[in-house]
């Protein structure tokens, strides 16, 4: 069968060029603004910077302590994205495995928390955790990003478990063992496909937020990297140089963790959606 080249593939090319220069103005807009000065950025802001420097990134690591930053935002995504793993794969699993009333009615009560907004609770959120004594805490931002992202992660969990067989569980079941160990030395081994997409959805969900550490760490010494460089944007004098310098700091660590696990990503998307 022979290709033809028509007006019909060329407008197909002419418009995916054009959806991937979309795409990839704002990542141009951010690295040359953090590679200029600040008189550049006032005379010419988007075009190519003629004096390139890296000041803005030294800068920006030492003003806005980026070291404890680093560390605040790796810990508070490390350990909730553990959690969401760990709780997130079990729940799921009784769920999918417990095809009864209960088992149905979780599944469409987690469905409800990804539909609901958190906004929604956010005054009572807050003074819940202003209650239990969790302000300005490492704890109070684990358990807050694990109870919002754990619906989320229970979805694309039940999804992926309902469409592999059961026959690996069952067999460890009848040889005498629990649930417990079937799931961990028999189920979740299969469940790395969609384990690679629940950890990067939900890294790049944590480590980005800016919102929830305002509120919640704000004018403590564990503010995470977001909230770092908004300290460069002030009310009659914005430092724009540091703040995209900041912007691709804090890119570098989750687009190198994108990198290792994205074909994780659509693979365990896809699966997962099956069920």
């Amino acid at each position: 069968m022979s290709f033809r080249y028509g007006l019909r593939t060329f407008a197909l090319e002419l418009l995916m060029i054009t959806v991937a220069l979309a795409f990839l103005f704002p990542v141009y807009a951010l690295v040359t603004l953090s590679l200029k000065d600040p008189q550049q950025i006032a005379a010419s802001p988007l075009s190519p910077p003629t004096s390139p420097t890296l000041g803005n990134f030294g800068a920006a690591w030492e003003r806005a302590s980026f070291g404890s930053a680093l560390l605040n935002s790796t810990l508070i995504t490390v350990t909730s994205v553990v959690l969401l793993i760990a709780v997130g794969s079990f729940a799921a699993y009784f769920i999918a495995r417990r095809r009864t009333g209960l088992g149905y009615g979780m599944y469409v009560l987690f469905l409800l928390g990804i539909v609901l907004p958190f906004q929604l609770g956010m005054i009572p959120l807050f003074k819940l955790v202003d209650d239990a004594g969790l302000l300005g805490t490492y704890q109070g931002m684990v358990i807050f990003y694990t109870g919002i992202q754990l619906p989320f992660t229970i979805f694309l969990y039940t999804g992926f478990i309902r469409a592999l067989p059961s026959d690996y569980a069952d067999a460890a079941l009848i040889d005498g063992a629990g649930h417990l160990r079937a799931f961990t030395q028999v189920v979740f081994p299969l469940l790395r496909p969609i384990t690679g997409t629940v950890l990067i959805l939900n890294a790049v969900f944590i480590w980005n937020d800016f919102f929830t550490p305002l509120l919640y760490l704000g004018g403590s010494a564990k503010e995470t990297i977001p909230v770092r460089i908004f300290s460069f944007v002030g009310q009659y004098v914005s430092e724009y140089g540091l703040v995209f310098a900041g912007l691709v700091l804090a890119a570098l660590p989750i687009l190198a963790i994108f990198l290792v696990l994205q074909k994780y990503v659509i693979k365990g998307f896809s699966s997962g959606l099956k069920g």
